[in-house]
């Protein structure tokens, strides 16, 4: 970086084109007229100057890219008593036996899900709505985005690289039946704080999702 930073502002590359250009130019004898050789050498000098310009560039704004990783809004932490990503507040979900459970499969088309595999994942309960759309989450946002999950807004989980899940129970038939809002009362009870979640983790262009086992109502 500090290199890169050496090359732009101090115009070193600029001036090194223009001194061997000028040298390449005069040649032998400041008499003697540029030789076409001489003329290519300039046009490859100053091709190779902007190429390692562009290269700098590119790798400036690669790092200033970098630096955006991590939640939105970071300075919305949650409360002090609300857990760590080394000590979580409360854990969500049991590991699965297989990645799907039999209703889920039997739901896929020609019963076969999509790929799944059991994971473990430590972050903050958020509500997606408010979090992709306003950035907002922590403790300030607590009690709003609680009557949102309350409201049926999608639940999310936000780790501490920045990377969002959606968190939806795992067992398709209840589910779609209505009878694992337990799931969903222990996000809401568990919102604005730092948890670890077991599930089977799906994804699809880019977008991922946790689904968590256990939550069917007897």
């Amino acid at each position: 970086m500090a290199f890169f930073n050496v090359l732009v502002s101090s115009r070193l590359l600029p001036r090194a084109r223009t001194a061997l250009c000028e040298a390449a130019v005069r040649g032998p004898s400041a008499t003697m007229h540029p030789a076409p050789s001489s003329v290519r050498v300039c046009m490859d000098m100053t091709r190779i100057t902007r190429t390692l310009l562009c290269g700098a560039a590119a790798a400036i704004l690669a790092l200033a890219a970098s630096d955006q990783n991590g939640p939105l809004h970071p300075e919305m932490t949650v409360a002090p008593d609300a857990g760590s990503y080394d000590k979580p507040a409360a854990t969500l979900g049991q590991k699965p036996a297989t990645a799907w459970t039999e209703t889920t499969v039997n739901a896929g088309v020609n019963k076969q899900p999509l790929e799944g595999k059991a994971v473990t994942v430590t972050g903050e309960i958020v509500d997606l709505s408010c979090y992709l759309q306003l950035g907002k989450h922590g403790e300030k946002h607590k009690a709003c985005g609680v009557k949102c999950l309350q409201s049926g807004q999608p639940i999310g989980l936000l780790t501490k690289d920045g990377a969002v899940y959606m968190l939806m129970a795992e067992e398709h038939d209840p589910r779609r039946d209505g009878q694992t809002g337990g799931f969903r009362q222990a996000a809401i009870d568990n919102f604005a704080k730092i948890v670890e979640v077991t599930g089977t983790e799906t994804s699809h262009n880019g977008f991922r999702a946790i689904y968590v086992q256990g939550y069917v109502s007897r």
